[in-house]
């Protein structure tokens, strides 16, 4: 199934960072958000990206042509100019990735409604998924995507409840504080947190609605909900956005220290394919699955 990622945004309220790179090549532990973002979706078995690229968006071309051209063991060939990748390795650990990227322009002014609806030829006729470039969790993909085709509806959106660092106040009607909890972990409200599932249907149900100055929470997901065809998956595991640098700095905490639950692939999980950790051999791919002691010469990027 494939995927589509909000990669466009300028992230102005994360300035220190985004003057001189995209918001979704922030890093995390030396890694852009994005290959965290990718990489969960991996793991369960989803390796084919669309990204709606915008502000910065030849930077994350970049990224990735260099991250495909440069993964995992290779050989370089002085006497024949040769650039080769080995095809011994198995596991996504190992640093090779079964992914299919399309980077897209969708335009540096475009607002996320408009980029999604100029997603719709690069997403075929099938249902996808689709999340924003700054947002981590450890929401289970299998278990959104049985919600999303139990209930028969266009989409379906995953609700969180984001980690807050303010306390809560008790307060009577009259105003006498009953009691104060320091820093709870979650907020008390949920909260839209992106992992999508969406029909193809979507993009006509919406159309009179958005355009490229529209917001996707905006005019199509009211429409949505207008039309009764909007879900809601309760995820109450962890989640967290990246909007400011005090969001990344505790992300970067937490990723030091080990407590990082959206890091899923560093679980141990069976090899039986699915999960992406490692593959069956059926499609090996670029260095996957291959014969020992081969190599596959690189395509120029």
């Amino acid at each position: 199934m494939k995927v589509a990622i909000f990669a466009g945004g300028k992230g102005s309220r994360l300035i220190e960072e985004t003057r001189i790179r995209p918001k979704p090549l922030v890093e995390i532990g030396n890694r852009p958000i994005l290959w965290h973002i990718m990489m969960h979706y991996t793991v369960h078995g989803h390796t084919d990206f669309v990204l709606a690229l915008g502000h910065m968006g030849d930077l994350i071309k970049k990224y990735i042509a260099d991250l495909c051209q440069y993964q995992g063991d290779i050989r370089i060939d002085f006497k024949n100019r040769a650039l080769m990748g080995s095809q011994v390795r198995e596991s996504i650990s190992d640093g090779v990735l079964p992914w299919v990227v399309d980077l897209i322009e969708t335009g540096e002014e475009t607002m996320t409604g408009g980029r999604l609806a100029r997603l719709q030829p690069y997403l075929g006729d099938d249902t996808f998924m689709l999340t924003y470039g700054d947002g981590v969790s450890n929401v289970d993909i299998e278990k959104l995507l049985a919600f999303h085709k139990a209930h028969g509806r266009l989409a379906t959106m995953t609700m969180v409840r984001p980690f807050t660092t303010f306390g809560h106040l008790n307060v009577a009607e009259d105003g006498q504080v009953r009691g104060f909890e320091e820093k709870p972990e979650t907020a008390a409200d949920w909260i839209n947190g992106g992992f999508f599932v969406l029909e193809p249907g979507v993009f006509d149900a919406i159309r009179d609605v958005n355009g490229d100055g529209v917001m996707w929470e905006e005019g199509p997901l009211r429409r949505l909900v207008e039309m009764g065809e909007l879900m809601a998956y309760r995820h109450s595991g962890f989640w967290y956005c990246m909007d400011h640098l005090a969001d990344k700095r505790r992300l970067e905490g937490m990723w030091s220290d080990g407590s990082r639950p959206w890091a899923t692939w560093e679980e141990d999980r069976p090899g039986n394919g699915a999960s992406g950790l490692c593959r069956d051999g059926r499609d090996p791919g670029i260095g996957r699955g291959g014969i020992p002691s081969t190599w596959v010469r690189y395509q120029s990027l």
